[in-house]
């Protein structure tokens, strides 16, 4: 059925499992958050309909955060057992990180069970509050401390190699390297947006499908503008990420932007096809690159032609970071159009076809998720540590590869429909009209 080729199994494998923890990995970083911020508007406005959707929320997390256990695991698996040469020689340097990404999810999960198991515990609900700030702590240095993994797959240092051993190694350098700040902060951020756009689509479709509630709508307006503040802090820092590859990664950049030649004055392209080398069709905007590297309009970019074809990356990555961009932008559009209807009250934001663009965002946002991190690996080719290993010299040799492809392709498949068969069921058989009469009843006031 293959045919034993275990390097393309290897990334193909590696792939999948990256491609679908992701998912659970964006969420499980950003939801915290989301509980977080709407439990304080609702004690600071003493409004019920907040606690009830931090409560909803943080139910909805815990089957994110399942998924998120399972595929993380499988990651590391994957790395011993498909990238033993890689972990033989990067582990010794980034097995800190690796120890404290491990401490951080533990961390997050123990004041998780606590938040959660304490709902009515607490006379202040500031006190249950409290809990959730080591919650969204622990999420969030989850993420930094597994990025920084990967920032240094970028931008390898901290170590010697010696007559092939490894000397003068330095946890700390080696995780504070030069792609380590623009990373971080963008998979933060970007997970905070995310996040943001996805349980706005969830309060669109809700009110789309007749529930005309309040407490969805007060879902849709505080996570719209969520998502409008994190969705131009990852532009700003995205403009970080470009500065920062034209500095240390100029062949990346170069790749995703079909920069062939080295020029002054470049432009940005955008869209396009390419036929034999040359760019038909496309977006360009005179200087744009140049400033996007430079900050100067007439300022130098590195182009393909100063680096080996052995070690250029990808030319499809251009196509990815066009896709990631434009849904950006769409979506900062997009909110901060909601948001202004909103504020000035008018209609068309309570419109069918608006919300439906809302309920859109969600699964656009994803496949943006999906887009960048293809393009940061990919873009990274061929090396998997960036000038010491290529990855065809960090992949297993085993010939199994193939069938372990199959068994988690088999494992994420029942992972997704289960995790979405039990979410969709948990809030249906509990709608949020039913719970808001019941704790109506159990405090013995009016809650519309």
């Amino acid at each position: 059925m293959f045919n034993g080729d275990s390097l393309f199994y290897s990334r193909l494998l590696t792939e999948l499992t990256l491609s679908f923890h992701i998912i659970y990995a964006t969420i499980g970083v950003g939801v915290p958050l989301m509980i977080m911020i709407a439990q304080w508007v609702g004690i600071r406005k003493n409004d019920e309909h907040y606690i009830l959707l931090a409560r909803r929320w943080a139910r909805g997390f815990v089957i994110t955060v399942a998924v998120g256990v399972v595929t993380g695991t499988a990651i590391g698996l994957q790395l011993s057992l498909l990238w033993p040469n890689f972990m033989e020689l990067a582990g010794n340097v980034i097995a800190l990180p690796l120890f404290m990404e491990t401490f951080a999810f533990f961390f997050e999960a123990i004041f998780l069970g606590i938040y959660l198991y304490t709902w009515d515990r607490f006379k202040d609900q500031r006190k249950h509050l409290m809990l959730l700030i080591p919650v969204a702590i622990g999420a969030a240095f989850s993420a930094v401390f597994i990025t920084i993994v990967n920032a240094f797959m970028n931008a390898p240092q901290g170590f010697d190699i010696v007559n092939g051993e490894l000397v003068n190694i330095n946890p700390l350098i080696a995780m504070f390297n030069p792609a380590m700040p623009t990373k971080v902060a963008h998979v933060v951020a970007s997970a905070f947006m995310t996040s943001a756009f996805v349980l706005a689509s969830i309060a669109g479709f809700r009110l789309l499908k007749g529930s005309n509630h309040i407490y969805h709508k007060k879902a849709l307006y505080l996570t719209m503008k969520i998502g409008l503040i994190f969705s131009i802090a990852t532009a700003i820092i995205g403009d970080f990420s470009g500065k920062y590859l034209a500095e240390y990664q100029p062949e990346k950049l170069a790749a995703a932007e079909w920069h062939f030649e080295t020029e002054e004055a470049a432009p940005l392209i955008l869209y396009g096809t390419l036929n034999d080398g040359e760019v038909k069709y496309a977006i360009k905007i005179p200087y744009a690159l140049s400033i996007l590297a430079h900050n100067l309009p007439k300022s130098e970019v590195i182009g393909l032609d100063q680096f080996p074809e052995d070690e250029i990356p990808p030319l499809y990555i251009h196509y990815l970071f066009d896709i990631m961009v434009t849904i950006g932008m769409w979506m900062t559009f997009l909110s901060f159009i909601y948001w202004l209807g909103a504020k000035w009250g008018r209609a068309f934001v309570n419109t069918k076809w608006f919300r439906w663009l809302i309920v859109l965002g969600g699964p656009l946002s994803i496949i943006a998720i999906e887009m960048g991190w293809w393009m940061a690996e990919v873009g990274r080719q061929p090396w998997v540590l960036r000038g010491i290993m290529r990855t065809s010299d960090a992949a297993t040799s085993s010939g199994q590869v193939d069938i372990m492809l199959i068994l988690f392709a088999g494992l994420y498949a029942i992972l997704a429909v289960g995790s979405v068969v039990v979410l969709s069921r948990m809030f249906k058989s509990n709608p949020v009209e039913r719970e808001l009469e019941e704790r109506n009843a159990e405090k013995g006031g009016v809650v519309q």
